[in-house]
């Protein structure tokens, strides 16, 4: 069976063009024209990932991210918007939603895909024991890289792919100090760009889901330098 993704627009011929771009390398997909058509689709099919087209002058489908991140049924869903050059401030808004990843127009499907190709090929959330691989251990806090999965405090963390690539940097290189750049290597594909405000949100994203289970601070901001992680004994 085909790895579905969903496809959110309300640009009919954009799904065409893009749903045969998805179908010649490998993928099936669905088209959801609004937010509530989304909700349900991610709630009753198995997809890979969401595609959000955030045309100008269109839905800007914000708040299907925010609640695609917000239920725990659709929160491990990788979330991809594609923005129009010039909106920096739309995609503060959906980093705020908790968007996993974002494509500036124009953009080169080949690289999208290989987003979506490397998700499938290592997607957190799957039927994987915790027990499977190489295990990275700091403290309380517990990650298999082989399975993208995480525990903390004895409680499974379910992470956003950046947010997990993230904690597995300044787990492995834990007593030193990980700077913006460090992380932007860590978590994100060559040539990507990413400013430090973005990492600062992921980040924050990252502490808050640590959070949930833990009151404990895990990571700790080095001012003008980065992020570093506190070992506790």
């Amino acid at each position: 069976m085909k790895p579905v993704v969903l496809i959110c627009s309300e640009d009919a011929e954009f799904y065409l063009i893009f749903g045969h771009i998805l179908g010649e390398a490998g993928f099936g997909s669905l088209l959801a024209g609004k937010g509530e058509e989304a909700i349900r689709l991610a709630h009753e099919r198995e997809l890979q990932a969401v595609i959000l087209d955030c045309q100008p002058g269109r839905a800007a489908w914000s708040a299907t991210c925010a609640r695609l991140k917000g239920d725990p049924r659709s929160r491990p869903l990788p979330v991809v918007a594609l923005i129009a050059p010039g909106a920096e401030s739309q995609h503060l808004d959906l980093l705020k939603t908790g968007v996993d990843d974002s494509f500036v127009r124009p953009f080169a499907p080949a690289k999208l895909l290989a987003r979506l190709q490397a998700r499938l090929h290592g997607a957190p959330g799957r039927a994987t024991d915790f027990l499977d691989g190489e295990e990275l251990i700091c403290g309380e806090l517990e990650i298999r890289p082989a399975s993208n999965r995480v525990r903390y405090a004895g409680h499974q963390l379910r992470l956003g792919t950046i947010e997990f690539k993230l904690l597995r940097q300044l787990i492995t290189s834990r007593g030193t100090v990980s700077s913006r750049d460090d992380l932007i290597r860590a978590a994100w594909p060559a040539n990507t760009d990413v400013d430090a405000r973005t990492v600062d949100v992921h980040i924050s994203r990252l502490r808050k889901a640590l959070k949930t289970v833990s009151s404990r601070k895990v990571i700790r901001t080095i001012r003008s330098a980065g992020y570093s992680l506190v070992e506790h004994d």
